[in-house]
């Protein structure tokens, strides 16, 4: 697990922008085993975890799919929806009963363009969410593909 902390949403926002926000929210009860999303699929969506895991994938050629990291309550699910092509970069998996607040993607970034104050504390919460991922999905690719040898 990577050292950066995980990105809360309720800490980058204010009380005015938090209630916006949530006008673009529904809530979602997931069961175990529920695919979210798949690699390529378009960003339609993002979740705000409440309970529950979700485990992220990357198709790896040649063999099953590596888990690259866990979501875990509290924290973002998805960050393709801020980027065009708003395509998704890895695959979603519920491993558990997931309570959430899915989010529609574009009204979210209508919402971000209007208020730059928005936009700016959502573009934080994706890129610490981006660099705390990507710090995990290495160790963890590290862990699964790297050569183990016998020590020194």
């Amino acid at each position: 697990m990577s050292s950066l902390a995980s990105p809360r949403l309720t800490t980058l926002l204010s009380a005015d922008q938090h209630a916006r926000l949530m006008v673009c929210s529904r809530p979602v009860d997931l069961q175990e085993g529920t695919r979210l999303f798949e690699e390529g699929d378009p960003a339609l969506r993002f979740w705000i975890l409440r309970t529950g895991t979700v485990t992220l994938d990357v198709s790896v050629p040649g063999t099953r799919s590596a888990v690259i990291d866990t979501v875990n309550a509290g924290e973002l699910l998805g960050w393709s929806w801020l980027f065009a092509p708003y395509r998704r970069h890895s695959g979603a998996e519920a491993m558990t009963r997931v309570r959430a607040y899915e989010f529609d993607a574009m009204a979210v970034r209508r919402m971000k363009n209007a208020d730059p104050d928005l936009g700016s504390a959502l573009g934080q919460l994706v890129g610490q969410t981006l660099a705390r991922r990507l710090v995990s999905a290495r160790v963890r690719l590290l862990d699964l593909y790297a050569p183990h040898g016998s020590g020194l």
